[in-house]
């Protein structure tokens, strides 16, 4: 494989296969142990939901700048 067909799947996959890690340590974290890793445990369940909703209200914003008017006036 390329060198550039290499960086292209790691430009679309990283994000989502970081989510997945992060998604899957914050459980295991939070039935580990106390104090540290329950904060370790909110971080990693609350960093994917926040990104969720983060990129959601940007695409939302995004599509309702670029949705152009029903009705110009003249």
């Amino acid at each position: 494989m390329s060198r550039h067909k290499r960086g292209f799947q790691w430009r679309l996959w990283g994000a989502p296969i970081a989510l997945a890690v992060v998604s899957a340590v914050g459980p295991i974290a939070g039935l580990v142990g106390d104090g540290v890793w329950d904060a370790l445990s909110w971080l990693g369940l609350g960093l994917p939901v926040a990104a969720c909703v983060w990129f959601g209200w940007a695409r939302r914003v995004r599509l309702t700048r670029n949705a152009a008017p029903s009705h110009r006036p003249r």
